[in-house]
């Protein structure tokens, strides 16, 4: 995962603007490519990397191990470390995660009605 300056203007940009606007802190803890597709298969299940990995064939394994780090780190979802043989890792949504599940869902129905249109 690519470490980001804490002192760099980029980054204190970033928290000036998250701090005055909830819409841009969200969106800096979800937004992207894959963040919310990686929530949104986590609605309903615990599931294995594996698991998740099958669910978005596009995603490359860099990118979903970077991305289940921040959204660990944000506290929005949680690595469960299953000690059986042989061991294996599950994701589950945090109750802050859960909270977002309103709001992908209305994005969800918004891209679904304006994806045609423009």
């Amino acid at each position: 995962m690519r470490l980001i300056k804490e002192s760099s203007t980029n980054n204190e940009n970033r928290k000036a603007i998250g701090a005055v606007c909830p819409v841009s802190f969200a969106l800096d803890k979800v937004g992207g490519r894959w963040k919310p597709l990686i929530l949104w298969h986590l609605k309903n299940n615990t599931l294995r990397y594996s698991e998740l990995r099958k669910a978005i064939p596009p995603i490359t394994e860099k990118m979903l191990i970077q991305h289940l780090k921040q959204l660990e780190t944000d506290k929005l979802v949680v690595r469960k470390v299953v000690e059986v043989m042989p061991p294996h890792v599950e994701y589950h949504l945090t109750e802050a995660g859960a909270e977002l599940l309103p709001a992908l869902d209305a994005l969800a129905k918004w891209g679904t009605k304006n994806s045609l249109i423009l």
